[in-house]
């Protein structure tokens, strides 16, 4: 007997009604990123490897240990094989994307979106997978469209802050901080370094690694035994030159005047090596101890490190995944969402007329699902039951009379309708 297939370890199948949820996310991010005059982009789902290890850093874990990574070899024989590797992140893909077609050329900010996968092989875990979702979003121009200013950190942040409030999301907490420029991250990591001789061999394996490649790394440990040796380390702030306190006053000025609440949090540095000033996590109490909901920062020299002109930028990624997470934990809605009706026609005789109304009502705007004559009347009410708010009986007394029979399941409620006015009122009902 042969072995029953299952999805890839780390990957899933979305499944209505869970689908039903996603769509709504999507719909809302589009929704609110048109409103701050975003476009959509769409970059291909694999990339050059190089692109990775430059953007990314090849010191990063992304880079070192999680890349899904293999060789072309359908090219000319006078031809080296091309590394190629599923995109682990977009922003790299992005920047890609601006440089190649020239968009600094323009000489205007480009905003742009995206939706997509990404994929990344590290242990699989709840609200974690090996293919998993991102929306995300860049901001990135020349100097001379304003990239540089703290007011783009300050307007990704209020647009964030906007998303997960029309979202339904609660209890968000904004944490900031500022990794501030290339020379200054450079300066810490060697003040950071320094710091560890003494204590990292208490620490973990990771950080006993990270300690030497990537020092950064070690303040995004979670393990809990070296959350009081990571305490005493220095903090960047105390690293940062005039400019950099100068620009993050700025953006935390800005978001004071906007409404916009945060948390100043010293150790938030975000693991790519991309990242400089700005930096920020949403978290929700509601994931446990993996509580980012989504992150970003700033990258100022991210172009010009993957062969680019000058062109700052700032962006962040949201997992789709915890963001599902969050809004089952709080329960702000349900995953489900019923059909406005189920129209029941009392006999085979009566499908076509059950089609021809249910066309009526899917083109007023209604989500409706349609049964078959060949139900007995009690087979119909138990699957409208699991599928709708309500029930229309569709038969000959009531094609002959235009008199539709519609029972609300919520309430028990009965009511006789005129066909006629059988769209207005579920669109009533449903708030449309």
């Amino acid at each position: 007997m042969s072995q029953t297939l299952k999805a890839v370890r780390g990957t899933r199948d979305l499944l209505p009604p869970e689908t039903a949820l996603w769509n709504r996310i999507e719909a809302t991010a589009r929704s609110v990123f048109a409103r701050y005059n975003f476009g959509e982009i769409r970059t291909p789902i694999f990339e050059d490897t190089s692109l990775f290890a430059r953007g990314v850093g090849e010191e990063t874990d992304i880079v070192s240990k999680e890349m899904y990574t293999w060789e072309d070899r359908a090219r000319a024989q006078s031809e080296k094989p091309q590394s190629l590797t599923l995109r682990p992140e977009n922003t790299a893909g992005v920047v890609r994307a601006y440089i190649e077609h020239k968009l600094g050329e323009t000489g205007q900010l480009q905003k742009l979106y995206y939706i997509g996968p990404q994929f990344r092989r590290e242990r699989p875990q709840k609200g974690r997978y090996r293919q998993f979702w991102q929306i995300g979003a860049e901001v990135i121009g020349p100097p001379s469209a304003g990239s540089e200013s703290p007011l783009r950190d300050a307007e990704v942040l209020e647009m964030l802050a906007t998303l997960l409030d029309e979202l339904g999301i609660t209890g968000w907490t904004l944490e900031l901080n500022s990794v501030g420029s290339a020379a200054d991250r450079a300066r810490y990591n060697d003040v950071l370094r320094a710091a560890l001789i003494p204590v990292v061999s208490h620490m973990c394996q990771d950080c006993q690694r990270r300690a030497e490649t990537n020092p950064l790394r070690v303040l995004d440990c979670k393990v809990p035994e070296d959350q009081p040796i990571i305490e005493t380390l220095p903090k960047i702030a105390d690293c940062l030159d005039e400019d950099s306190k100068k620009h993050f006053a700025q953006v935390t000025a800005a978001l004071d005047a906007a409404g916009v609440p945060y948390h100043l949090n010293p150790r938030l540095v975000r693991g790519l090596d991309y990242y400089t000033r700005t930096t920020f996590e949403f978290t929700h109490g509601g994931l446990g101890a993996q509580n980012a909901l989504l992150g970003g920062g700033r990258y100022d020299g991210l172009s010009e490190a993957i062969g680019g002109p000058k062109a700052p930028g700032i962006g962040f990624a949201i997992g789709f995944d915890r963001l599902v997470l969050t809004l089952q934990a709080q329960q702000s809605e349900q995953a489900a969402e019923k059909a406005a009706a189920y129209i029941a026609p009392l006999g085979e005789n009566m499908n076509a007329a059950a089609l021809a109304l249910a066309r009526e009502l899917r083109r007023a705007g209604l989500t409706v699902e349609l049964g078959d004559g060949s139900f007995r009347l009690k087979k119909s009410f138990e699957a409208a039951d699991k599928t709708a708010r309500r029930i229309v009986i569709l038969g000959e007394d009531e094609l002959a009379s235009g008199v539709l029979t519609v029972k609300t399941f919520s309430t028990g409620e009965q009511t006789k309708v005129d066909r006629t006015e059988l769209a207005k009122l579920l669109l009533a009902a449903n708030g449309m």
